[in-house]
């Protein structure tokens, strides 16, 4: 049977950069077909960010089944796996699990009495200033915020190839305040944003914008990444703007980090292909960035000059113009190409403001591949 779903590309302003994302209807999630899957999936590596109104029914056995169908040997560990119980992680504080579907996790703000078997339980939603070596003011707290970090869902480490895709549904979402969302970076920079919400850049335009020589300087090199980077990456501080850290010296020392082995330390192309279009996004994930390997079997090592270059290659692409700030609506159901998008958390909620979301990413069963050998 035909596939009766329908996709519309997001209207952006006409002065917007953003050239991505999508909207599905006439979607029933619980009872997908081969045919609707298919809409689905090509929808996803076509426009990256594919929003589903009205959802809020959705089960997590459901929204499980939706994220595990984009690669169904990839098994049905949590995109971190464990990763995350290291109680130095920065991802520690931020998740709750579902305890009958452990796959999906509960994120969000405020004390919630019972949701889906767990019980009388605090959310708290990421502020930059547990992160951040400066932050906005207190007193200008709620009115202005920033990106809290810029990055992809992925354990970095291991066996745990990165996630190909991110579902996130809005169970409740606080009122329409709004807030601007500063960079901080000299720049000028700022953008208006709802309260809470979820910010996505192309990897794609990330990777179009740059120059013929960084694009192919980008083509030819891979980035290490630092062992169990969440935990290495605990005790440093971001810069303004979310997109990396800077370089102070505080990250824990390797040979603190739980036990590890060269062989887990994942090394992997700057560029990602998509399965679909073959086009190169930029996929980086600035915060846990150690070592860049370039095409002619050199190295960079200096951890600051690293960040600096890959700060230079992916600041153009988060200037506001290239921004998608999706305004959340109480059923939204979003599903986003994880290797095709950055993403960053936004927002400063006071403490009577309730927000309570899913989220459910699986590690993937292949790496993402690189761009094709010259004249292939």
């Amino acid at each position: 049977m035909t596939s009766k779903i329908t996709v519309e590309p997001l209207q952006s302003p006409r002065e917007s950069g953003v050239n991505f994302g999508a909207v599905a209807t006439n979607v029933d999630l619980e009872n997908l077909s081969d045919d609707d899957f298919a809409v689905i999936r090509n929808a996803l590596f076509t426009h990256q960010v594919v929003v589903f109104k009205n959802q809020g029914h959705v089960s997590p056995k459901a929204q499980f089944q939706l994220t595990q169908h984009f690669d169904p040997t990839g098994g049905a560990s949590y995109g971190h796996g464990k990763t995350i119980d290291a109680k130095r992680s920065i991802l520690h504080p931020d998740l709750k699990t579902i305890p009958h579907q452990p796959q999906v996790q509960v994120i969000g703000n405020g004390r919630i009495a019972s949701y889906e078997g767990l019980t009388d339980f605090q959310l708290r939603h990421p502020h930059h200033k547990t992160f951040h070596a400066t932050t906005v003011p207190e007193e200008e707290d709620l009115d202005f915020t920033r990106f809290y970090r810029w990055h992809i869902d992925a354990a970095l480490y291991g066996a745990l190839a990165p996630s190909m895709v991110t579902t996130l549904l809005a169970v409740q979402v606080p009122g329409g305040r709004r807030q601007t969302c500063r960079y901080d970076d000299g720049t000028g920079d700022a953008l208006d944003v709802p309260l809470g919400t979820t910010a996505f850049v192309s990897g794609y335009t990330m990777y179009d914008i740059l120059s013929d020589v960084d694009k192919a300087f980008v083509r030819g090199a891979k980035v290490e990444y630092a062992p169990h980077p969440y935990v290495w990456m605990s005790s440093a501080k971001s810069r303004s703007d979310g997109l990396g850290l800077l370089s102070q010296g505080l990250e824990v020392p390797i040979e603190e980090l739980p036990p590890h082995t060269q062989e887990e330390i994942q090394i992997l192309p700057l560029c990602w292909r998509n399965p679909v279009t073959g086009k190169l996004a930029l996929q980086v994930h600035p915060s846990a960035v150690r070592k860049l390997h370039l095409e002619d079997g050199s190295m960079i090592d200096d951890l600051a000059e690293v960040r600096e270059i890959v700060h230079r290659l992916q600041r153009p692409a988060i200037a506001p113009s290239y921004v998608y700030a999706h305004d959340w609506q109480q059923g939204d159901l979003v599903l986003f190409h994880n290797r095709g998008v950055l993403h960053s958390v936004v927002g400063a909620f006071a403490e009577d403001e309730v927000r309570l979301f899913r989220q459910c990413n699986i590690a993937a069963s292949q790496f993402p591949e690189g761009p094709l050998p010259a004249g292939a």
